[in-house]
């Protein structure tokens, strides 16, 4: 084996630098830093597209009804894949995905929330995560959940939203309580 000493190795114009052949391990020593300034592909990865939003207001909904959680402030949306309260990535894997949301009464002092349901659904049907949280024996104004899951998203048409329901006493109306419904997801790498 031998050592060529260079500061730089470049292609002919036009081609492309090759450094070994199929079935070759190229070997980084222990100690070395590879640096990359440019655009790297083939290896590595990222957590991309990756999502937060949140509601900034609060949304009434019906005793008992399943309701799409509005989602209508955009912290973080890395590839333009969020709009219209659903997540559709367009880059096929697997992603982690979480959501919370508080919900209460439509008074907030009544004591008359009974429960409330969390999913994460995709392609607009139940999913196989949800939480639900029951107050039938305890009525309270209002309660939290947060649930997660890692969904397998196929990058052209799946999607992925979120819905809630707030159950009261009295079948009155229930409500989402702005601020506190949120949402994220990321593309997990190596799975």
């Amino acid at each position: 084996m031998g050592t060529l000493f260079v500061d730089k190795l470049d292609p002919q114009s036009g081609t492309s630098l090759e450094i070994g052949s199929s079935g070759d391990t190229i070997t980084i020593p222990s100690g070395a830093t590879i640096t990359n300034n440019g655009t790297q592909t083939g290896f590595g990865g990222d957590n991309a597209p990756a999502f937060f939003v949140r509601n900034d207001s609060n949304q009434d909904v019906s005793h008992g009804v399943e309701t799409i959680i509005t989602l209508d402030t955009e912290i973080l949306d890395s590839a333009n894949a969020f709009a219209s309260n659903k997540f559709t990535p367009q880059t096929a894997g697997k992603y982690f995905i979480a959501a919370q949301f508080s919900g209460s009464d439509d008074a907030y002092t009544s004591g008359n929330l009974a429960y409330l349901v969390l999913k994460i659904r995709k392609n607009g049907s139940g999913y196989e995560s949800r939480s639900v949280f029951n107050l039938n024996n305890n009525p309270g104004r209002q309660g939290s959940l947060s649930v997660q899951a890692i969904v397998d998203l196929n990058g052209s048409s799946d999607y992925v939203d979120f819905s809630a329901e707030v159950g009261t006493n009295d079948s009155s109306t229930g409500r989402i309580i702005g601020d506190y419904a949120r949402a994220s997801g990321y593309k997990l790498i190596g799975v």
